[in-house]
């Protein structure tokens, strides 16, 4: 899916910078609806993604789910572009580097 708005971008005349903006601001966007529908969930046993898509088995809260899943995987990079461990040595963003050194 992606690789479809990548190509799409491209045709339109939008360079890689302005693409990768908006898949961060999507994953964001999605990473901050999975955390308030969790938050929910954990306190008020509701969950508001369930309820507007019609239900846990629909598909279409299946797809929500599935895209806040790979919004959460995709954040993992966020770690990674800011470990300092390789230039200070600390290890306090928890990668473990300075560990198998």
């Amino acid at each position: 899916m992606i690789k479809i708005f990548i190509m799409i971008s491209f045709r339109v005349g939008l360079n890689e910078g302005v693409i990768m903006k908006v898949i961060r601001f999507l994953s964001t966007l999605l990473i901050i609806v999975g955390a308030l529908n969790w938050g929910l969930v954990g306190f008020f046993q509701y969950n508001l993604v369930s309820d507007l898509f019609g239900g846990e088995a629909s598909m279409l809260s299946r797809i929500i789910f599935g895209l806040v899943g790979l919004a959460g995987l995709y954040s993992i990079s966020y770690l990674c572009k800011y470990c300092r461990c390789g230039s200070s040595g600390d290890s306090s963003c928890g990668c473990g580097k300075k560990d198998r050194d």
